[in-house]
Order: C-alpha cells, then sequence, then structure tokens
C-alpha cells in the first residue's frame, strides 16, 4: 500500500471473509459487513495485476452518492457507521474515503443488467442472433445506438476467474423466483431510467449499468454492493456520441480496448499494464466522479 493506492487490505482487528475481483469484505459483529474498494481493478473477470490510483475512493464515494440519491426508490445495505470507528487506530488508513460499514443481507444469485444503449456483449449477441438475452430487437441496429425502450437483461453471477453469463429473463426467474425477479426488473429499469436521465443534465450518457440485490430475513429486497460506478457501468460523454462505433468512454473501457490488442487469451494471468494506461484509466475515473457530482 501507498498513500494513494490499496492493492489489497490488511486488517487484523476484524475477521476476514472473502477477497473479491475489487472489494475486501469483513465482518463486523453478526449482521454488518466492512466493504473495502481497492484500487485493483478486474477486466474480462480477471484481476488485473496493477492497481489504478485512487480508484477505490472514487467507487466508494459515487456509490454514496447515488444511494442518496436513488434512496426513495428501494432502501440500501447502509448503516451510516463511519468505517474508522470499527478498525484498530493503525489501520484507519486502509478504510479512510474507501469503505463503507453496510448491513449483511442475503444476495440474489443473479446480476440486474439494465441497457439503454446496444453495446458490449450485448451487440455482439445482438449480431449473432438478432436479440439480447432472449429479447429480439428490430433488424439493422448499429453499434452503440439507443434501444426503443430500456431493457433487463440478466446474468448469473460467476465465481472469481470465471466469466458471468448473459441469460433470460425466465432463467432469472427460474433462479431467483417470478415474484422477485419481476420486483428486479423493475426496480432496476426505475433506477436506471432516474440516473440516466439525472447524468444527461450533466453531459454524460450511461449507457449500461448493473445492480446487485440482496434480501433480510423476512425476504424484504435491498439495493447492495456497489451502484452507477465506473466499474458496473458504462459512461460516455454525450458530446462525443455517436452510432456505429464504441464511443470513449469514462470507465475500465481503456484498460479494455488496450487489453484486446494483446496477445492475451483471457485467463489468468493478465498482462501488466502500461504507467499510461494506468494514468489515462485513474484521470477517467476522476473525471466522471467531477462531472456527475460536482466533488
Amino acid at each position: 500500500m501507498t498513500h494513494s493506492t490499496l492493492f489489497e487490505s490488511s486488517l487484523t482487528s476484524l475477521k476476514f471473509l472473502h477477497r473479491g475481483k475489487v472489494r475486501d469484505l469483513y465482518a463486523v459483529g453478526d449482521d454488518r459487513l466492512l466493504v473495502i474498494q481497492t484500487d485493483r481493478l478486474s477486466a474480462f473477470d480477471v484481476i488485473l495485476p496493477d492497481p489504478i490510483p485512487g480508484k477505490g475512493r472514487v467507487l466508494t464515494e459515487m456509490s454514496l452518492f447515488w444511494f442518496r440519491k436513488l434512496g426513495h426508490v428501494i432502501p440500501n445495505h447502509l448503516t451510516g457507521i463511519a468505517p474508522e470507528t470499527v478498525v484498530a487506530p493503525g489501520e484507519r488508513e486502509q478504510v479512510a474515503g474507501r469503505s463503507m460499514v453496510v448491513r449483511k443481507f442475503k444476495p440474489l444469485m443473479i446480476e440486474a443488467v439494465v441497457r439503454g444503449y446496444l453495446i458490449g456483449s450485448g451487440w455482439k449477441d445482438y449480431q449473432k442472433t438478432g436479440m439480447v438475452c432472449g429479447i429480439r430487437l428490430p433488424a439493422g441496429f448499429k453499434e452503440a445506438q439507443k434501444l426503443p425502450e430500456v431493457i433487463f437483461t440478466p446474468a448469473t453471477k460467476a465465481p472469481a476467474g470465471q466469466h458471468d453469463e448473459n441469460i433470460s429473463f425466465a432463467e432469472a426467474e427460474k433462479i431467483v423466483g417470478v415474484e422477485l425477479a419481476a420486483k428486479v426488473r423493475a426496480v432496476s429499469i426505475q433506477l436506471y431510467t432516474e440516473a440516466a436521465e439525472y447524468a444527461k443534465t450533466r453531459g454524460i450518457i450511461i449507457a449500461d449499468t448493473k445492480f446487485e440485490f440482496g434480501t433480510d430475513a423476512s425476504g424484504k429486497l435491498y439495493l447492495i454492493d456497489e451502484i452507477l460506478t465506473p466499474d458496473s457501468s458504462r459512461f460516455w460523454p454525450a458530446a462525443e456520441y455517436r452510432t456505429g462505433i464504441s464511443p470513449p468512454s469514462f470507465d475500465k473501457q481503456i484498460v479494455r480496448n488496450w487489453l484486446e490488442t494483446q496477445p492475451w487469451n483471457k485467463k489468468p494471468p493478465a498482462p501488466k499494464l502500461p504507467p499510461e494506461v494506468l494514468a489515462k484509466t485513474s484521470e477517467k475515473y476522476h473525471e466522471v466522479l467531477r462531472l456527475l457530482t460536482g466533488n
């Protein structure tokens, strides 16, 4: 760890639970978690060897911004407890500005993906089948074109090192149940729609995003994890958007694009990123935070 980057946390004052692609989780009592956003970056579901300076702080600040802004749509897992108060004094630097103390819920085993534009795996699906996750689209669509209406395209939750797989809504119903799947779809579309309308006023298009949900002991649904960050969403500058190309973006697309030029099979270990790719990616993360939140 340096003053600006944290690749892996090393707390000893709390029980370590899990290290994900980006987040490190610790137990705070029986019913809460400390979620630390590291500066790790994953691309194509592989953790890259180089941290992105300041990334964890950007993700945390942006998630907190959106949780507050969209709290009227659905309750979330935030507790309001300051992370610095639940760790030993010598560990505060590891959590300051990059972590949240949250309520512990049972996560749903689907990714709630919402698309407003045809890009990424959705564009690849469409080129092959004319559909995205079983939803048929009109013929003749171009890459990055705005969809006639926002669509919900769930995916499976893959273990680290494996790829999330797009699934149909019917398959999502089998995994989480018919009633819950319908609620997740409605809430996800509302969250995306309200966020996209706000982002447009700040000169940003949110092309697509993914949400994660959990339930409490009574089955009540909550928004969990991170929300509408450059890691979970595609943000495009509205001024540079046009159809037929993959627009420049405020996220890890810079890294993805560079990796696509490398002789790499998208399995660990990933190649080391050049300093200029790290710096440009960090710059983009900070820029979108400033544009969206004013901070």
